[in-house]
């Protein structure tokens, strides 16, 4: 440690040279700004190659200025102090001077490794590193650690002892934040880890296994942009309201490429944030769902002609439902997929109906192709096709889930009694509910069983271009925008990502597995999660055996967090002793930060629980800056958020027990505890999860009676 006035002087040095980076990123941003207006300027010279070389130069410029400006606010976090007397500031962004000599390493170069990697036992040549915390352009803290005495220079001086320790206390605010200045050897090494094969990243409560995660897909962008944002970075995450919290991790990192889905928006055009209980989504989540989907997938149109009968130049051709049936089964034969093989079917209704007019017909036919023809001219023909074959969309198929003599009939002998009476009790009312997140897999699942039927290819339109060949008068920004917009410009069920993401993989289905895998089999996979956390009820070889073939025969590269950061040791070990009634010997990670404040624990009168929830969620708002986060049993989400509409505080959220999964709050009160821990499935799993939501303060509330 130093005196006040060391203190004062190290931060007057780090300050001058925080000047001279912020001085120079105006300078480099006034450039871009530039090379966007001689960009424009190219158009005067009215060529076709001007233009191309107009809208190329426009592009990275204005690239070059959203990542200068994305970058502005805590630009230098850290400082290493070399053996050979080098000094390299470590931040978001690598920055030169005009002689280039850096004046910032970004902190994915190789160069910047050491500032995570380095401890005493193995200081790797760094003699002194320091943690830089800022304001806008104001030097506001910093933390040094010595990591080898024998090397520090006479007069060195050493500035503080917990930077880490004091980041984590801070508030956290509606999102998460990054962890870039404050990142450890554990961590580091898992971010680092090789492009190629699968991390797979294990960790309990609070060891950052998320901010691991996205900030991996940063430095895969840094490391190989042409090949991860070219082919593109897709992030699953359980949960709607976890998709949002994380949403703006990357754009803080500069890096706004990366596709960010929960489980229940992956299909094209659905959004599904309902859950189903947990008995429930065993059974959709299941591999043995994808033969009842098979069945039905195989199956005649509900509502569709039992029979075709056409009066043929005198003749009754007729088709009964049985030969109807052949045909359909004839033309799916071999995996053929149904709205692929339409024709197929078309052609055996033609060649049945050929058939017959030739065994009944007395008088002369034309030859086939004609009398095909002929037949496909009637009106009542074309419509009859078209209502027993028609394009079909996964959601209708689903939909006939919800007949129970027709599910009945789909599952027997793949599904037992008792689960098809639970499939049965959840579609009753499908059309009025909605999807749950464990549909939208069984659609994923049917889409590939039904296939798409061929579609016009479309040309791509200049969004500028007026008709006569009038380009339209446009804005600056409108140009970028389109600029930008067009280069990252993907299907909407896009399928070649060069990297997938999937966070909180305990809690996903074998059937979600097979939803993830169709979208990265050219990729190289990040799965981050924790088993000991996981809300899956069902069979666990079956789940192992899904996950392993969306994963592929890829290398894999595993690593373990040991150190919880987030919860302070009070909080955790109220959950610690939660998840111990499952698992006795499970190793957990050790919470590296204390508070002195133990949770509370209040049990109430059923009559009082609101009561006591408004005043625990409203003393908590009073207690921490941040966020404050009410954890609720499923059944209970919307009746406690009525509760505390009163309130009107935007810190304030309310969730369900498992949409908090990889949240994090400043304060937690979590409601009705024990009626979480009843869940005869994953019960105890679940509220470990909720009880290790907070980092400051923690509030449980039980009623009785």
């Amino acid at each position: 440690m130093t005196d006040q006035t060391g203190l004062e002087q190290e931060i007057a040095v780090e300050q001058r040279h925080l000047d001279r980076v912020y001085a120079r990123l105006a300078e480099l941003r006034q450039s871009a700004v530039r090379a966007e207006r001689d960009g424009y300027r190219m158009a005067r010279v009215g060529t076709h190659g001007a233009l191309v070389e107009r809208d190329a130069m426009v592009f990275h410029a204005a690239q070059r200025r959203h990542t200068l400006d994305a970058e502005h606010e805590g630009l230098v976090f850290g400082r290493l102090d070399l053996r050979d007397r080098q000094v390299l500031h470590v931040g978001r962004l690598g920055i030169r001077d005009e002689n280039a000599v850096t004046l910032v390493v970004d902190w994915r170069a190789p160069a910047a490794a050491a500032f995570y990697q380095a401890t005493p036992a193995q200081p790797l040549d760094v003699v002194r590193r320091r943690t830089i915390q800022s304001r806008a352009e104001r030097v506001t803290r910093i933390e040094d650690d010595l990591l080898d005495p024998t090397a520090a220079p006479e007069g060195m001086t050493v500035v503080g002892d917990g930077a880490l320790l004091a980041t984590l206390s801070k508030a956290t605010g509606r999102g998460m934040r990054d962890i870039v200045a404050t990142i450890q050897r554990e961590q580091d090494e898992a971010i680092r880890s090789p492009g190629s094969g699968v991390t797979i990243v294990a960790g309990g409560p609070g060891t950052g296994k998320t901010a691991v995660a996205l900030h991996r897909a940063a430095f895969l962008l840094y490391s190989d942009r042409s090949r991860y944002a070219g082919g593109g970075i897709l992030v699953v995450g359980p949960s709607s309201v976890f998709v949002e919290y994380i949403g703006s991790v990357l754009p803080s990192l500069g890096e706004d490429t990366a596709t960010l889905h929960s489980l229940g928006t992956l299909f094209p055009g659905m959004t599904a944030t309902r859950p189903d209980p947990p008995e429930v989504a065993a059974v959709k989540g299941s591999l043995r769902m994808r033969r009842v989907l098979e069945r039905a997938a195989r199956d005649a149109v509900p509502g569709g002609p039992g029979e075709l009968r056409l009066l043929y130049r005198g003749t009754l051709l007729r088709l009964d439902r049985a030969a109807l049936d052949r045909i359909r089964d004839r033309a799916l034969q071999r995996g053929a997929r149904r709205n692929e093989v339409r024709r197929a079917g078309f052609d055996g209704v033609f060649a049945a109906l050929w058939a017959q007019a030739r065994e009944q017909s007395s008088g002369r036919l034309p030859e086939q192709p004609a009398f095909e023809a002929e037949i496909a001219e009637r009106a009542e023909f074309r419509e009859f096709l078209k209502a027993w074959w028609p394009r079909l969309h996964p959601r209708h198929v689903l939909g006939w889930l919800a007949q129970p003599d027709r599910l009945r009939r789909y599952a027997g002998g793949i599904l037992s009694s008792a689960e098809i009476r639970l499939l049965n009790a959840a579609y009753r009312d499908l059309d009025s509910a909605g999807l749950t997140i464990a549909d939208v897999a069984l659609l994923d699942e049917l889409d590939a069983l039904l296939g798409k039927p061929a579609q016009p290819a479309r040309a791509r339109r200049d969004p500028f271009q007026l008709a006569g060949g009038v380009r339209e008068l446009s804005t600056l920004g409108e140009r970028q925008r389109a600029a930008r917009a067009a280069a990252r410009e993907r299907p909407e069920d896009y399928r070649e990502y060069a990297h997938v993401v999937v966070d909180e993989a305990q809690d996903v289905s074998p059937m979600q597995w097979r939803m993830i895998g169709r979208r990265g089999r050219l990729a190289s996979w990040t799965v981050v999660g924790d088993p000991a956390q996981t809300a899956w009820t069902g069979d666990p070889e079956e789940l192992t055996r899904a996950r392993d073939q969306a994963l592929g025969r890829r290398k894999r590269h595993d690593f373990t967090l040991t150190t919880n950061y987030r919860n302070s040791a009070e909080i955790f070990a109220v959950a610690a002793a939660e998840i111990r009634r499952l698992y006795p010997d499970l190793p957990l990670p050790t919470a590296v930060r204390s508070t002195g404040v133990e949770p509370v624990e209040l049990v109430v009168p059923a009559t009082g629980l609101e009561t006591a929830t408004v005043e625990a969620a409203a003393g908590l708002l009073t207690e921490v800056e941040g966020t404050v986060g009410v954890i609720t049993p499923v059944p209970r989400r919307d009746e406690v958020a009525g509760w505390l509409g009163a309130l009107g505080a935007p810190r304030l959220q309310v969730v369900t027990s498992l949409e908090a999964k990889g949240m994090e709050y400043d304060g937690v009160v979590l409601v009705a505890p024990s009626e979480i821990r009843a869940d005869p499935g994953a019960g105890v799993r679940t509220l470990y999860v909720a009880l290790s939501r907070a980092t400051q303060r923690l509030t449980t509330i039980d009623p009785t009676g």
